[in-house]
């Protein structure tokens, strides 16, 4: 049995009515965070690290994010350069615009836009099940995880970064897509680390370990 020991700084999944929240708590709670699931977007401010889950339409999670008042706080705790994690929609809903829905304005935080896999290329829609990532770069949150490793994923669009630079890991499903993005604190996986067995565990562990990394070097929390 895998063990990790405790890390300091407090991590808040953000909890504005999207599934799959649970999970990811209880894989940050194995790699030794103590996570704290929240709705308040107060807890943001006392926050080292953030993850935003998600699973569902673009529409509904800019929706729920907006009228539970997580916008602006989740744009400030970006730019505080504190560590952040996306995780499928969580992914998604940073670049400016997804075609989901007839189109859908989202956070902006990344240059880009999020796309629908293209039909007439025999694709069963939504991609669904373990395929592998191609790293493009090297991250913290991907240390001694094996180039080609494989990963859980279950959705339907896929980001398209306006810079080449912000790809991390791509993935191939009929056309090529960014499956990981990262630049300065912000870091996205389109699969599920929290679905994806120990190499998922381990991507969890480096991003506490980053998070740790950043209350000791920086303070971490306001």
């Amino acid at each position: 049995m895998l063990f990790w020991p405790k890390v300091e700084g407090r991590i808040v999944v953000v909890d504005y009515g999207a599934g799959n929240l649970r999970s990811v708590a209880r894989a940050l709670a194995r790699v030794g965070a103590e996570p704290l699931v929240s709705d308040d977007p107060r807890e943001l401010e006392r926050a080292a690290g953030v993850v935003l889950p998600g699973v569902g339409a673009a529409g509904d999670t800019m929706e729920n994010l907006r009228s539970r008042g997580f916008v602006e706080p989740l744009l400030e705790f970006i730019a505080s350069g504190r560590p952040f994690f996306g995780v499928c929609m969580g992914l998604q809903a940073l670049f400016e615009w997804s075609e989901e829905g007839g189109g859908q304005e989202c956070l902006a935080v990344l240059p880009g836009r999020v796309r629908r896999f293209p039909d007439g290329l025999g694709l069963k829609v939504p991609h669904m099940g373990w395929n592998t990532v191609t790293w493009r770069g090297t991250h913290p949150v991907i240390e001694s995880i094996p180039d080609g490793s494989y990963f859980y994923f279950v959705h339907s669009f896929f980001a398209e970064p306006a810079e080449e630079e912000l790809v991390l890991g791509a993935t191939e499903y009929g056309v090529e897509f960014a499956s990981m993005v990262a630049r300065g604190n912000v870091v996205a996986t389109q699969f599920h680390p929290e679905k994806s067995g120990s190499l998922g565990l381990r991507l969890y562990e480096n991003f506490t370990r980053w998070v740790q990394e950043s209350v000791r070097t920086v303070g971490g929390v306001r």
